[in-house]
């Protein structure tokens, strides 16, 4: 049957194994999300993630348009998986896997059985146009969670005319996030504009958080975003209505990890830090159909 269907059903990543990505990221431990840790099935809660599709040599997404038709399910049949998961219907879509249906829990996306009694991490792979289904619905859902962050609450650093546009999660205190901010006017001259959306690794009521809020408290943000990068320390009192809370849940709601995080516009995961020429080559990538 996997024959006739063309497809691997299951590329599980094992994280000893994985190429690594050519950037770098701070890891510092962060409040493990209450979503994500409940999310999974406990036979797969110690599942290693799957590489992100920049990851070198693996296979890339591609377009949605070039993925292979999914297995149509009936709203009876969506209903009763979804219950099964314990997920809200919307959660759950069928596969181009006859009986195998994607299931999103937090952050996670895991593969379930019709009748419950089987479930499993890992990409689905469409061999033929070496597709990484997962993947693509992993950018779609990371697209959707950003768009829906208004620019008016990031911290932007733009050229007049920008080719490229990535959102960046930061945090003042990252090492790797001050060496990215310490090239802005490179990004910026080839044309990458930064969008900074706050993710202080340490959690609430922490330094870093609460250099995060004065840089949101201050009147130049720009300036004082650069100044708390240089280790300076800020005047700005802390204010109320900042969105550095809504933003750290962002960060957990796309499994983050470190940072900086950058996201490219159509939501890969381009990884962490990388100079300049590197992070264009990268975007020239995602732009290509």
């Amino acid at each position: 049957m996997l024959a006739s269907l063309g497809l691997i059903t299951v590329a599980l990543a094992v994280e000893a194994n994985a190429p690594q990505q050519d950037s770098a990221t701070s890891t510092d431990a962060a409040p493990a999300s209450a979503a994500s840790a409940s999310a999974a099935p406990a036979a797969a809660a110690t599942a290693p993630a799957a590489p992100e599709a920049a990851t070198a040599g693996a296979p890339s997404a591609a377009p949605a348009s070039h993925a292979a038709p999914v297995i149509p399910a009936s709203p009876e049949t969506l209903r009763a998986v979804a219950a099964l998961a314990g997920v809200k219907t919307e959660n759950v879509q069928p596969t181009p896997v006859a009986g195998i249906f994607e299931v999103v829990r937090g952050s996670d996306i895991l593969y379930m059985t019709r009748d419950g009694q089987f479930a499993f991490t890992g990409d689905l792979y469409q061999v033929p146009s070496r597709a990484n289904l997962t993947e693509v619905h992993r950018r779609e859902m990371r697209r959707k969670l950003i768009d829906a962050v208004p620019e008016s609450r990031m911290v932007v650093f733009s050229p007049p005319d920008p080719k490229y546009t990535v959102t960046v999660f930061t945090d003042v205190d990252c090492s790797y996030c001050r060496a990215l901010h310490r090239q802005i006017a490179d990004y910026n001259r080839l044309g990458v504009r930064v969008r900074y959306v706050f993710f202080p690794r340490t959690g609430p009521n922490t330094a870093s958080w609460h250099k995060a809020e004065q840089v949101w408290c201050s009147a130049d943000r720009k300036a004082a975003l650069t100044q708390a990068k240089l280790g300076e320390t800020l005047a700005a009192p802390v204010c109320s209505n900042t969105p550095v809370e809504q933003e750290y849940e962002l960060g957990r709601a796309i499994g983050l990890e470190g940072t900086p995080g950058i996201v490219a516009a159509n939501g890969a995961l381009v990884g962490g830090y990388l100079p300049p020429d590197a992070l264009v080559e990268q975007l020239k990538k995602q732009q290509q159909p």
